[in-house]
């Protein structure tokens, strides 16, 4: 049992500095700290209109579609790792496939790019 106790000593060591880092860490942010909110800190700057406003109100698309964008390019790359790591094993179709998807979703951005829909007024 003291052997068993003894392989699980360096765990717990490393589990009690990484929550007492955490709290000493914790405690300086809320010490050094600066709080001096204004009400353009606090406005609502996420989503282009304030929350509370009227909910028949105009909206700018361009928010959503941005996000919807990024989303789109996000998963690319999401799909870009696992064909990198077993790129050695998946061959010449492997390799044709993938060229095939990068070059639909170049296609795509180079299709919203002309369109504008990266731009920004």
């Amino acid at each position: 049992m003291e052997e068993l106790l003894r392989e699980y000593l360096p765990i717990l060591i490393f589990l009690g500095l990484a929550i007492a880092l955490g709290l000493v860490l914790l405690l300086a942010a809320v010490v050094v700290a600066v709080s001096n909110p204004d009400p353009e800190k606090t406005s609502a700057y996420e989503c282009g209109f304030n929350a509370f406003d009227d909910s028949r109100m105009k909206f700018d698309v361009r928010f959503y579609l941005v996000s919807i964008l990024f989303i789109i390019f996000d998963l690319e790359v999401a799909f870009l790792f696992p064909w990198a790591v077993s790129f050695q094993y998946i061959g010449e179709f492997g390799f044709w496939s993938m060229m095939v998807f990068l070059a639909i979703l170049t296609i795509g951005f180079a299709y919203e790019w002309k369109k504008g829909a990266l731009e920004w007024e």
